[in-house]
């Protein structure tokens, strides 16, 4: 049964952080110096803060159910 709960959050926790914005992707211009903004300390809002929000409650239950997995 646990299992069964750990994979289905695993594979909502891939999906969720696949739909995230990608300023990870943009990284690789630092050294170019082509994108000022990676750095800036800007606001989520709307659907990136559900998004965001979403992603750190499925991390939770998977850590969590994890853990008890690895006790039982």
């Amino acid at each position: 049964m646990l299992e069964n709960i750990l994979l289905a959050v695993s594979i909502l926790l891939i999906a969720i952080v696949l739909l995230q914005s990608n300023k990870a992707s943009d990284s690789g211009q630092i050294i170019t110096g082509g994108n000022e903004s990676l750095f800036q300390n800007t606001k989520e809002r709307g659907i990136e803060l559900l998004i965001s929000r979403i992603t750190l409650f499925l991390g939770i239950v998977f850590f969590v159910v994890s853990f008890i997995l690895f006790i039982r």
